[in-house]
């Protein structure tokens, strides 16, 4: 298995690496979406968000890496619930890649067609959706994705469940990540029904600071030629910087939202036009996540105007005589609410 950069080890882009540590304190903000230039670490970062969470308690052998709490309450997948006793194991958390090529038999997942011309079995054979279960599907170049994987994809992050219904086989599994994608805008625009489905949206520019440039390259450089001896130079503050998001997640059921803060977050949304309430949700809960980082005890003014962007600016109602930036309507309206 080939090793992942250091989480701790990203220079520059904070706002990336902020929304992902966010995700990862909060599953149900409802995931990320990183636009922008090619090269930029969009994909570099995603695939070391595994450094920030300890590994997963599952159920063992289980194929769809099931929780044994879950196990015992029985809200698991047929394979736990026909399994009496349910020995334990320790798993990382899961990054999945969803290739752009991918058929729908590899996502969803099919019959297993060595078991079933071997032995006449008629078996199931997982696919990248029950690998995903319990961490992170990532979609790179998110915007050229087939519609019908699309459209598959929404239905199941709505629900939590993959359901299977082919050559024979009626088999539903549990199914919950956190829905993660990256591309390059120019290539083309996300369908407005996936876009909504990600709780944040980060845009990602070329560093043009010359220093900074000269430090990606540098450590990049070290990675590749060394990718054990870079990662083990990290890991020290790769381990500073998951107790960091623990401690978070633990902090964040204490964390306080008084009324005064639910009204700027239902002012910013009006203000903005945001259609349904699942942009003053995805705040909310953004904002919680970063109060329980910073270690305050209730959430304020400071944290939703540090998350607001992030967590509005792909809800906007596309005006075509308003060619700003979606990011400075946001951060307009937040000056008028705020005060600049």
């Amino acid at each position: 298995m080939a090793l992942t950069f250091p989480f701790a080890a990203i220079v520059g882009q904070d706002e990336m690496t902020l929304a992902i540590q966010l995700v990862a304190i909060d599953p149900s903000i409802g995931g990320l979406l990183v636009l922008g230039d090619r090269g930029t670490g969009k994909s570099t970062a995603v695939r070391a968000l595994a450094d920030l969470l300890p590994p997963l308690k599952v159920v063992r052998d289980c194929p769809y890496g099931c929780d044994p709490a879950s196990a015992t309450a029985g809200t698991t997948c047929p394979s736990c619930q026909r399994t009496r006793r349910k020995a334990t194991d320790t798993r990382p958390v899961p990054v999945v890649d969803l290739p752009l090529g991918a058929t729908e038999d590899r996502v969803v997942g099919a019959l297993d067609l060595e078991l079933a011309l071997s032995k006449g079995v008629k078996a199931f054979s997982p696919g990248l959706l029950a690998k995903a279960h319990r961490g992170f599907l990532y979609i790179d170049e998110v915007n050229l994705l087939d519609d019908h994987l699309v459209d598959l994809l929404i239905d199941v992050a709505a629900s939590g469940e993959n359901l299977v219904e082919r050559e024979g086989l009626s088999l539903r599994h549990p199914a919950k990540f956190v829905l993660i994608g990256s591309g390059n805008p120019e290539e083309g625009e996300l369908r407005p029904q996936l876009l909504d489905r990600f709780g944040l949206s980060v845009d990602v520019k070329t560093p043009q600071d010359l220093d900074l440039r000269m430090q990606v390259i540098l450590r990049r450089d070290a990675f590749e030629r060394d990718p054990e001896g870079f990662r083990a130079e990290w890991q020290a503050q790769n381990e500073q910087l998951q107790k960091k998001v623990l401690k978070a997640r633990k902090r964040i059921a204490e964390v306080q939202t008084d009324h005064d803060t639910l009204r700027l977050c239902a002012t910013l949304c009006q203000k903005l036009g945001t259609d349904g309430l699942r942009a003053e949700l995805t705040l909310l809960r953004a904002s919680r996540a970063f109060a329980a980082l910073a270690g305050a005890r209730s959430v304020n003014a400071t944290h939703l105007r540090a998350i607001a962007v992030m967590a509005l600016r792909h809800r906007l109602r596309r005006d075509p005589l308003d060619d700003i930036d979606s990011g400075l309507r946001v951060q307009r309206v937040l000056d008028e609410v705020f005060g600049a």
